[in-house]
């Protein structure tokens, strides 16, 4: 073999020696990155895990006032227990609920209602399940069906130790409002902001008993409350509004014009039939309430000149729903708004004595009028 051959041999050694050290080195690098990546995926679940646990741990929100009826059947172990507080929103995760639990200890859960709040810490949710022992509301506000913005304003007021005319303020005021609209986006629409609505806030306090634990609770935490009944009440009927291309802001302002209209005896479907019947038609609407509502005053009747009134809400004057809810509506009256009866009724009148008259001719409303009302 020639000295030329002999070099040749050896820087053919020399590569494949180079291009296997090369390679080594590449699959140790390969294993370090798999290795810390291994790693840090197991302190990230570890670390992820830890701060969801202590976080599930904690109340659900420490600052809430929102007090929820929870109902503990007889006979409930701690996993439905559990769930049943999770459902709730009083705790954020049953399964730790339910570990805590037992990592604690407890046990004698007592079946009853409770009312508890999402403020609460879990040693004060079991202690209450425990010893049966229930949060009492400080003050309870009662919002009657059929009350106007104004109205509740002076409920309001008489709770949280304001005047009337400071609550209208802040019931009336853009930053709050856009506030409550970035909250309940699908309950308060740009409907609201219409520029002929007199109140954004008309017909959307729902007319319920409320419960709180202070004293004098702030104007934000009724109307929060308040609002969250709304929402909750019309989620129910999510499906009927879809079916009939219906705003949120067309069956509120509908429903109160029904429920300013009703009276105990009356048939809330009925009144429904008969303006939606006058819409079908083309007919105003003609309610009496609503041209109390524009002239913004109480009086036990309309006159003849109050009906000349140049108001959007007056529906003597324009054809139509008003531009907005007049009063807030119970639940029968938005079930009316959504399932009007199938009548041909054009016209009603309430007599002096509570009962409704329904007609379908003028010839027939005005025999009932002069029988009932003007005695002619």
């Amino acid at each position: 073999m020639t000295s030329e051959e002999k070099n040749n041999k050896k820087e053919i050694f020399k590569e494949k020696l180079l291009e296997r050290q090369n390679e080594a080195k590449f699959v140790r690098k390969i294993v370090a990155i798999i290795a810390l990546s291994i790693f840090i995926i197991a302190v990230v679940v570890l670390g992820g895990g830890f701060l969801y646990i202590n976080s599930a741990l904690k109340p659900v929100d420490s600052n809430s006032k929102e007090e929820i009826q929870v109902k503990i059947p007889i006979g409930s172990g701690v996993s439905s227990i559990s769930q049943i507080l999770e459902d709730s929103g009083i705790i954020k995760n049953a399964h730790v609920f339910k570990y805590y639990v037992k990592f604690k200890n407890e046990a004698g859960f007592m079946a009853g209602d409770y009312v508890l709040s999402p403020s609460m810490t879990l040693e004060q949710i079991i202690d209450s399940i425990k010893t049966g022992k229930v949060m009492e509301a400080t003050v309870k506000i009662a919002i009657p069906e059929g009350t106007q913005l104004k109205d509740i304003a002076g409920i309001i007021a008489n709770h949280a130790n304001l005047t009337t005319e400071a609550v209208m303020e802040k019931l009336n005021d853009h930053e709050y409002i856009n506030t409550l609209m970035g909250q309940y986006p699908d309950l308060l629409t740009d409907e609201i902001y219409d520029a002929k609505v007199k109140y954004p806030l008309e017909g959307y306090l729902f007319p319920a008993t409320y419960s709180f634990n202070e004293k004098n609770p702030s104007i934000d935490q009724i109307v929060t409350q308040m609002l969250d009944k709304t929402q909750s009440v019309i989620n129910d009927y999510s499906n009927e509004l879809e079916e009939k291309k219906m705003t949120v802001h067309e069956l509120l302002t509908m429903a109160s014009l029904i429920e300013e209209e009703a009276t105990e005896q009356v048939d809330r479907n009925q009144i429904a039939s008969v303006f939606y019947n006058r819409m079908n038609a083309g007919m105003p609407l003609q309610t009496d309430p609503t041209v109390l509502y524009a002239k913004g005053a109480h009086q036990e009747r309309v006159y003849y000149k109050d009906l000349e009134l140049d108001d959007p809400y007056n529906t003597y004057k324009y054809p139509g729903l008003t531009p907005g809810p007049i009063a807030n509506a119970g639940v029968s009256s938005i079930d009316a708004a959504l399932a009007p009866a199938e009548t041909d009724y054009l016209y009603f009148l309430a007599a002096p004595d509570g009962k409704v008259y329904f007609s379908t001719t003028l010839d027939e409303h005005e025999a009932l009028k002069a029988e009932h009302i003007t005695g002619s």
